[in-house]
Order: C-alpha cells, then sequence, then structure tokens
C-alpha cells in the first residue's frame, strides 16, 4: 500500500490509474492514504528519518536556507489563490526550509498569492527536535539565510530574540550574489521535491493532502541522503 502511495506521488497520474500490480484497488489505496494523512504518518515518518541522519551527524545546523517556490493548480480548493507570477491562475506556493547542506527540514503549503515571508516563523517554528550524535535533541540552527523577500524589522527582531543570526539580504543596499553561494543548495532541494510529478501541478482539492505529498517527498528525499550514507 505505501509503495501504491509512493508511485502516486512520483507518476503524478490520477488515482484511478493505479496499476493493478499493485495488488490493491484505486479506491483503497486513496482511503488508506487519506487516513494516514489525518494521523499525520508523512510528518512523523519525515521526523524519523531526519532522527537517523541526526545521529550519524549529517545534519549540518550551522545555518538553515528558508526559499519558496509556486505551482498551478488544476482545480480550486484550500490553500489556493491567484498567482502573481502566472497571470492570476490558481496555484498554491511550497515553503521550504533547509539546513547548511540543503536536507529539508521544514515543509508547508500556502495560497499562491500569499507572500514569502508570512511562511518564515511558522517554518522556524515547525523544525523538529532532530536527534544528535551526542547531546539532546536540537532545533535551532546558527544562522538564518534567506533573500530580500524576508526581510523586515519585525523578523530581525524576532529571529534576535531567538538567538538566531540573520543573513538576510537587505532590499536596495545588499546584493544577492552573497546568498547566492549559499542559495543554490535549497534550490537544489526544491528542485529535488519538483523531481516528484505529483508536486509539479496541484491536484487535490484539499490543502491538507497536498500538504501530504510534500511531506512524503521530504522524506524520501532525506530517505535517498541515508541510502548514500549506506553506499
Amino acid at each position: 500500500m505505501f509503495t501504491a502511495v509512493v508511485y502516486m506521488l512520483t507518476s503524478g497520474c490520477a488515482w484511478r490509474h493505479l496499476p493493478p500490480t499493485f495488488g490493491t484497488f484505486s479506491a483503497t489505496a486513496h482511503r488508506r492514504f487519506t487516513v494516514w494523512t489525518e494521523v499525520g504518518l508523512w510528518r512523523r515518518l519525515h521526523r524519523a528519518v531526519l532522527d537517523e541522519l541526526g545521529v550519524r551527524g549529517e545534519v549540518d545546523w550551522t545555518s538553515a536556507i528558508v526559499d519558496a517556490a509556486s505551482v498551478r493548480a488544476k482545480k480550486g480548493g484550500s490553500l489556493t489563490g491567484p498567482n502573481p507570477v502566472d497571470r492570476g491562475k490558481k496555484g498554491s506556493k511550497l515553503h521550504v526550509l533547509s539546513d547548511a547542506q540543503g536536507i529539508p527540514l521544514a515543509v508547508a503549503v500556502s495560497r499562491a498569492n500569499m507572500h514569502d515571508s508570512l511562511a518564515l516563523k511558522p517554518l522556524i517554528l515547525g523544525i523538529p527536535a532532530v536527534r544528535s550524535r551526542r547531546g539532546p535533541r536540537r532545533r535551532r540552527p546558527v544562522k538564518l539565510r534567506a533573500d530580500k523577500a524576508y526581510f523586515s524589522a519585525e523578523h530581525l527582531s524576532w529571529l534576535r530574540e531567538r538567538g538566531l543570526v540573520a543573513r538576510i539580504a537587505r532590499p536596495g543596499i545588499e546584493s544577492g550574489e552573497r546568498l547566492g553561494r549559499h542559495r543554490w543548495k535549497i534550490e537544489r532541494s526544491i528542485a529535488w521535491l519538483f523531481g516528484y510529478r505529483r508536486l509539479t501541478i496541484r491536484c487535490e482539492r484539499k490543502g491538507s493532502r497536498f500538504l501530504a505529498f510534500l511531506g512524503l517527498a521530504a522524506a524520501l528525499t532525506c530517505c535517498k541522503k541515508l541510502a548514500k550514507l549506506a553506499t
């Protein structure tokens, strides 16, 4: 059943086109996916894989990087809105926060017309407490890197209160070239997530289900990192 859900994420096909080789009906697979989504399985799976990476010392807490990308929505529904970069067509926005090496730590979905900066606080608060090689669990990076869209005095103050060093380009003052030396890692992470065709165009009416696929994609991305360590 789990492999059927992964196939849906990877292929991006409709549920009714699920091949019979998985040994289950499409309606059964969709119902099981819905139940797993409601109980928060994908979030727990993502955290479990992050814990394994943390135990091996593969989570780089020297900085966190945040960025977003928009996707078109075939149908309306929750967490959709007019996309300002796609002629106002309905769409959603994927928000990703990664460690310094591009491992996704937290993900979120919003309307396409929501400003990127509004997702900054929820993403940071959504970083799970990850196991460490030595010592207690950790959930706070040293620095936060982001582009000019996330700059505001309120954010700088909020980050300072939580002991985070802000590395956010200031509009009209600093060039994004210096940030680009680090930002390519989060762009690579988003490209990894878009490798799952279910995320390139949103087909789900319910935002929770689209977020579930995004969470599963983040967990699988972390699993691939573990697989490379094992070889």
